[in-house]
């Protein structure tokens, strides 16, 4: 029963993950369209690693002899006020996902389910440094709101999300797409 309510929780947190994905590829397609290509391909990566998050979990259900779900995609927003919304709608998100994850962890650790409380300790690594790049980013973006080129600079410079594949990430389903 332990199994099949963390399960259960996983596939909704999947659910979440893709939709997370679909959110940055929308924030990506923003940032093109206002002819900022380093914050778009900064979201585009972003996306991709949301999609490779959620393929891990899936691979995790998969190897535990789970069933897993795959969501429906819904639309999502492509169009923003100003440069400022597509990164201040991805930090909220980072937020939200780790109150997630945190309760994933929580439910693990309450039914004494200790393979998927060892699952998710890469995730709650993963949001903390997801939670301070947005934060960092935001801060930067806030700053320099009237110029964006300002913000290309930044992110031509430092590079932000473009750290490669983290190696000790949990395998994912479909292998490194």
């Amino acid at each position: 029963m332990a199994d099949q309510k963390f399960a259960d929780a996983l596939n909704e947190q999947i659910s979440n993950e893709f939709a997370a994905q679909q959110q940055y590829i929308g924030a990506a397609v923003y940032y093109d369209s206002e002819t900022l290509p380093q914050l778009a391909a900064f979201f585009y990566r972003q996306a991709v690693e949301e999609r490779n998050h959620a393929m891990i979990m899936v691979q995790y259900l998969l190897d535990t002899d789970q069933d897993v779900r795959i969501p429906d995609v819904k639309s999502q927003q492509t169009h923003y006020d100003d440069v400022v919304g597509p990164v201040k709608m991805a930090l909220e998100q980072e937020k939200r996902v780790t109150d997630e994850i945190n309760a994933l962890f929580k439910l693990a650790r309450d039914s004494g389910d200790f393979r998927a409380e060892q699952f998710l300790n890469w995730f709650v690594k993963e949001q903390v440094e997801e939670v301070s790049s947005m934060t960092d980013l935001l801060n930067v973006v806030e700053r320099s709101k009237d110029n964006p080129l300002l913000v290309e600079d930044f992110m031509a410079r430092e590079q932000l999300g473009d750290q490669g594949a983290d190696p000790s990430a949990p395998p994912a389903a479909g292998g490194a797409l």
